[in-house]
């Protein structure tokens, strides 16, 4: 390590990362760049000089971390982190690089196709699902039928609630946009209503979901279920990440 904190290495991919903008949701997931520093007020530094916004779950708090990276010097943003399959051939851990983003309010946006093309030739050994489309939602699809749903009025293979918001502003500042998402829930999966009540500005608060749970104690089997699916998920995470970096533009 460096000085700076930043790992020796080639000069023009420390530049290139260091002007990578990555939004997550949750702290979980940014963990996947590894230990992160203090970056201005808002943002985060990852292990290899990536800017992290790990901005907390919705659209607007996803825009507002995105700008806050276009701020910092981000020329190219990135969605990252976990996503629920409504395809109901996609199974926890795989990965997926759409090439458009629909919203539920019926926009549509396109994503950056030269750095799909990168990613997906770094990810080659996780077989990514490339091309496919990807829902933002304002609202957790929380039941199989609502997910059902989605699945048959979109065609899109899964669903998040950032990813739109962050290819507005990439869009809005002309920069390049991608979305790296894995799928945890698979389409037969319902949500635990807990875990959203439970997050805040991108993270779990224990107290929270152990207060939420006992006022709903039938999430408890979907929450168990929840959590086998992310430690499978995680590992694609930290793959995945890898990929980004080493794609970045």
């Amino acid at each position: 390590m460096g000085a700076s904190g930043l790992p020796h290495g080639n000069p023009r991919r420390i530049y290139a990362l260091s002007r990578l903008g990555i939004v997550a949701a949750l702290a979980l997931e940014a963990r996947a760049f590894g230990h992160a520093e203090p970056h201005g007020s808002n943002l985060m530094t990852g292990a290899e000089g990536e800017l992290l916004a790990i901005c907390g779950i919705g659209a607007q708090a996803a825009a507002r971390g995105a700008e806050d990276l276009v701020q910092a010097g981000a020329t190219g943003l990135a969605s990252f982190g976990l996503a629920g399959a409504l395809d109901p051939g996609l199974r926890a851990g795989r990965l997926l690089l759409p090439a458009k983003i629909l919203s539920d309010q019926g926009a549509r946006l396109g994503t950056s196709e030269d750095w799909r093309e990168r990613l997906r030739t770094a990810a080659d050994p996780l077989d990514p699902c490339d091309g496919v489309a990807l829902l933002t939602c304002s609202r957790l699809l929380e039941t199989v039928a609502q997910k059902t749903a989605a699945w048959r009025s979109t065609g899109a293979a899964a669903v998040d609630m950032e990813s739109h918001a962050v290819g507005r502003v990439a869009a809005r500042h002309s920069i390049p946009f991608v979305a790296v998402r894995v799928i945890i829930d698979t389409a037969s999966d319902a949500l635990p209503r807990s875990m959203g009540a439970a997050s805040r500005a991108g993270r779990l608060e224990p107290a929270l979901l152990l207060r939420e749970l006992a006022r709903h104690p039938e999430d408890i089997a979907d929450l168990v279920r929840l959590a086998a699916r992310y430690r499978v998920a995680r590992r694609t995470l930290l793959a995945a990440a890898a990929a980004l970096r080493a794609s970045a533009p």
